[in-house]
């Protein structure tokens, strides 16, 4: 818990953090997420939003935010939804529109990223004045809990292919919990042109090639806790797939 002077200076810093959650039926994990994230940026003291970005889920997602929002208020959590399944990249683009933060965070909804890790996130950007701060399952205390043996290897195979084909000066390609300066996030989301499973793995890659610093925290990622997992035989291919064209392009 941090002490009042420094709760106090946090909010006095000027900086806000618009985190954007992209929900495709979350409708069970959205309280528990947004919740924890109302509380660890109340004990840290930042100045902070909350976009949820919901495309279309048929589980009643939309329902359970408009409820948090008349809890927490609509100046702490803003709705833009979307009509449809339109992909992750895209979801950041329509967030990134509407928030007022001059920081961006981007975690998944479904409770695998802990909002606990947030406030290091912040002080590791500090530390370094770093563009991107990036959290990482590979480095550290990191690690991977809930995942069978498969997972696990996909995803390690996934992340030591990538380190040899572009060398990209991090250690966590595919994860999806990281920390932007908003302008750094819009000129990386531009150049994209990966959809699925590749589009984190190509923001880093673009950032090494854009020069900007990137910063890494260890974190825990945790399966998730409700729901399907995403990732199916399709997002494999569509993984490797995109893994060539970004080696034959960069």
């Amino acid at each position: 818990m941090a002490s009042r002077k420094s709760l106090q200076a946090n909010r006095a810093n000027g900086d806000k953090y618009s985190v954007l959650l992209p929900t495709y039926n979350e409708r069970e994990n959205l309280p528990l997420i947004v919740w924890l994230l109302v509380k660890y940026f109340g004990e840290s003291g930042y100045n902070y939003e909350i976009i949820v970005i919901d495309d279309g889920s048929p589980d009643g997602t939309l329902e359970v935010a408009e409820q948090l929002q008349k809890i927490y208020g609509d100046d702490k959590i803003l709705l833009r939804p979307r009509a449809k399944k339109l992909g992750l990249g895209t979801a950041y683009i329509h967030g990134m529109k509407h928030a007022t933060g001059n920081f961006i965070i981007i975690m998944d909804a479904d409770l695998s990223h802990h909002p606990k890790f947030i406030p290091q996130f912040i002080k590791k950007q500090k530390e370094g004045d770093y563009d991107l701060v990036s959290g990482t399952r590979y480095l550290g205390s990191g690690g991977v809990y809930g995942w069978d043996l498969r997972r696990k290897l996909i995803s390690r195979g996934a992340n030591f292919l990538t380190q040899v084909l572009l060398r990209p000066g991090a250690s966590d390609l595919t994860g999806s919990f990281r920390l932007y300066k908003k302008k750094v996030l819009e000129s990386l989301v531009e150049r994209c042109v990966s959809k699925g499973y590749v589009f984190q793995m190509e923001m880093i890659v673009r950032a090494r090639q854009l020069n900007y610093t990137v910063g890494e925290v260890p974190i825990s990622f945790v399966d998730r806790v409700y729901g399907e997992s995403k990732l199916g035989g399709n997002e494999i291919v569509s993984f490797v797939k995109g893994l060539l064209t970004l080696f034959a392009t960069t």
